[in-house]
């Protein structure tokens, strides 16, 4: 089973701003003119020093002289507690940095401005070191107490991903996405949990969105695979998956244009089959010995047109004589696929009004099909909305609406 993951899905640290760290260089430091003692002032500026020299766990011990003074005043304990933070972040100690923020907090002297920046700091560091519970604990304490950082939406999602909480990702995914407003990176997230839940609906309805707004040929290839294994798929349709392959690019080698060129011999289309040949032959399927076969397909095709060139008045005749519309739809749309699109858009219609056919959505699927391939989208997608078997054909509908920029 195809796996998507997201290219954004491990973020660097250094994707995210560095809290800025607190340097005391004033013999005698105070807050909000609250005095410091030299007992404390003294060890925060060797701490202040020392983080400054990059000799963080240095500067923790000098943080604790000045924390183990007794009697500290709030205005005190704020000045060590920021000076903790700066010190324990530069030294990796995640836990200290958190317990600083927290011990900040409860001084009642640091504005949730201040500590915004040094919370995502330490969700941030969690997330670095894949502790995903302990990020997502930050993260959202980052939002309720205002912070705006997209930045923390993304490590949000990708912390539950990571942490397999799939529920959570759908819980942030799911509504941007239907809003047709997710990010590439997310749908991939989207679809890649959906995969591991087992959720083939939710999959499915991803891989839509991802087809629709990023139509790259390995997205197509993964729904037009799961659309032709989708139970009781008809087999008379493959052509039209086909079709649909060879407009998305998805005809990887020699045999997959050799089995569409002679499906659509087959069915009545040699020009269609022509056209699938010409381009095998033009993008270098079929080197050297391996053009027998095609060649010999060629012969057969050419065969066919020059039938079907002096054969078409009768042919015409015959359709139109008939009590039956179905022959009037195929060579209207044998018609259309040799790029006579009005004349055989016409003669398709005249055979559906007959209102006599075998199967009157794949007659409607055909006909939303051959007003795509003319360039005439809108009547094109209201004629393939119509189309409700469900054998198939309005799967195949919806994929052609959505090739044809249209999602519904």
């Amino acid at each position: 089973m195809k796996r998507f993951l997201s290219r954004g899905l491990f973020i660097a640290a250094s994707s995210f701003a560095a809290v800025p760290l607190l340097m005391l260089s004033a013999p005698q430091c105070s807050v909000a003119a609250d005095p410091v003692r030299p007992e404390v002032g003294k060890p925060l500026q060797e701490a202040a020093a020392l983080i400054k020299a990059g000799k963080y766990h240095e500067a923790l011990a000098r943080v604790s002289e000045a924390e183990a003074v007794g009697g500290k005043t709030s205005a005190e304990t704020y000045l060590v507690e920021r000076m903790r933070f700066s010190a324990a972040q530069g030294a990796g100690d995640t836990g200290a940095a958190a317990a600083a923020i927290d011990a900040l907090t409860a001084t009642g002297r640091s504005s949730p401005s201040e500590r915004l920046p040094m919370v995502f700091a330490v969700a941030t560091d969690y997330y670095r070191n894949k502790d995903y519970a302990h990020a997502l604990t930050w993260l959202d304490r980052y939002r309720k107490e205002g912070g705006t950082d997209p930045a923390a939406r993304t490590l949000i999602i990708q912390s539950y991903y990571l942490n397999h909480d799939c529920v959570s990702v759908s819980r942030e995914l799911q509504p941007t996405a239907d809003a047709g407003r997710a990010s590439e990176d997310d749908l991939q997230l989207l679809a890649s949990c959906y995969q591991q839940t087992n959720d083939r609906n939710g999959y499915a309805n991803v891989l839509e969105r991802l087809v629709a707004s990023y139509p790259k040929k390995e997205y197509w290839a993964d729904l037009l695979v799961r659309t032709q294994g989708r139970k009781g798929f008809a087999d008379r349709l493959d052509l039209d998956l086909y079709r649909l392959r060879f407009l998305t690019g998805n005809l990887a080698k020699a045999d997959d244009y050799m089995d569409m060129g002679q499906l659509s011999l087959s069915s009545g289309f040699p020009y269609e089959a022509k056209k699938v040949v010409d381009q095998g032959f033009a993008s270098n399927m079929f080197p050297g010995a391996a053009a027998d076969r095609p060649k010999r397909l060629e012969d057969l095709i050419s065969k066919q047109i020059a039938e079907t060139k002096s054969t078409s008045a009768s042919r015409d005749a015959e359709a139109a004589a008939a009590k039956e519309g179905d022959l009037m739809v195929d060579l209207g749309f044998s018609k259309v696929t040799a790029g006579n699109f009005d004349a055989g858009i016409a003669q398709m219609e005249a055979g559906i009004a007959k209102d006599s056919l075998k199967r009157p959505d794949d007659a409607k699927l055909h006909l939303g099909e051959a007003y795509i391939l003319a360039g005439k989208k809108p009547k094109g997608r209201d004629i393939l909305r119509s189309v409700k078997g469900s054998d198939g054909t309005q799967d195949i509908a919806r994929l052609w609406l959505i090739y044809s920029g249209a999602a519904s």
